[in-house]
């Protein structure tokens, strides 16, 4: 049984199928199919259940992979460091995130990161759909989200947070609101997303979180789009603090309730660096994981 073989297997486990993980090594699903059988004929023991449309593991299976996984894990990072020693980390790397988050967090650090690994090529699909990473060849994804969700893994990139904020201009034309359930009588900017159209959530130091009704003559399905339509004076607007970093420091928007911690549905809400498989991770990903993980970390998040 060597190295190569039980990463099929934990691929197969991440992946869910045998044709899933024939297509990310590029392999015959019977190529596939073939290491399964023989390391399970190895260990005298049947991995997994096997049917024309399902795929599970048994109990031997899972107590058998949930001890391999991270002794093949720690096999492969002192293979990549031993790598690393002698060569440069190469390739196209294929990523994608929402498209506010590509042009504020990702673009500005691409300098830096292309210093650092000039035989790394990057390929940045921004969309604010969620793409299919194996359907279309994605090496990772960055999602803001409550919670991961679904086979990917995951790993905390930034704990995001939000602020209530609006134009100076429109303060001096409509005044500022006192409280947070002001609000439910102003022409707030609504984004097109069900957890931030109708309600936003606030919370005063330790006290119980509330919920302040909101709406308006503008819905916007685009971050970006939202930000300019406050910066404009159309209205207060709750956006993410990495997309108004800037804005705040020099004064084109203002938060409304500094001593309020905000949030469109749920305090907890993170980026997150989502990849197919711990068993396959190329140097060209890990570097990059490990680098936004280090350049984003600067910021206290």
């Amino acid at each position: 049984m060597d190295l190569q073989a039980l990463k099929t297997i934990l691929l197969v486990r991440d992946l869910g199928s045998l044709a899933a993980a024939a297509r990310a090594l590029d392999l015959d699903a019977s190529n596939v199919s073939r290491t399964v059988s023989a390391i399970e004929r190895e260990l005298g023991q049947r991995l997994f259940q096997r049917s024309t449309r399902k795929l599970s593991l048994t109990e031997a299976g899972e107590a058998y992979l949930q001890r391999v996984a991270p002794l093949v894990e720690e096999i492969e990072a002192a293979n990549e460091d031993i790598a690393a020693r002698s060569q440069q980390p190469r390739g196209t790397l294929r990523m994608t995130a929402s498209v506010a988050f590509v042009l504020e967090g990702i673009v500005p650090l691409l300098p830096v990161f292309h210093d650092r690994y000039p035989d790394i090529s990057v390929e940045l699909f921004p969309s604010d759909s969620n793409l299919d990473l194996l359907a279309e060849g994605l090496d990772l994804a960055i999602r803001l989200a409550a919670a991961p969700k679904g086979d990917l893994i995951s790993t905390k990139l930034l704990q995001t947070h939000y602020r209530v904020v609006a134009s100076q201009d429109y303060l001096e034309r409509e005044g500022r609101p006192e409280a947070p359930g002001d609000l439910s009588a102003r022409n707030c900017l609504c984004f097109a997303l069900p957890d931030f159209r109708n309600a936003w959530r606030f919370r005063l130091g330790d006290d119980a979180p509330f919920d302040v009704e909101v709406s308006g003559r503008t819905t916007i399905s685009s971050a970006l789009a939202l930000r300019e339509a406050a910066r404009l004076g159309l209205g207060p607007a709750l956006l993410a603090d990495w997309l108004i970093a800037s804005d705040l420091k020099d004064g084109r928007l203002v938060d409304l309730f500094p001593d309020h911690t905000c949030a469109p549905a749920n305090f907890e809400t993170a980026a997150w660096i989502l990849y197919p498989s711990r068993a396959y991770l190329p140097l060209k990903v890990r570097v990059m994981i490990d680098f936004l993980k280090t350049e984003f970390g600067r910021s206290g998040n």
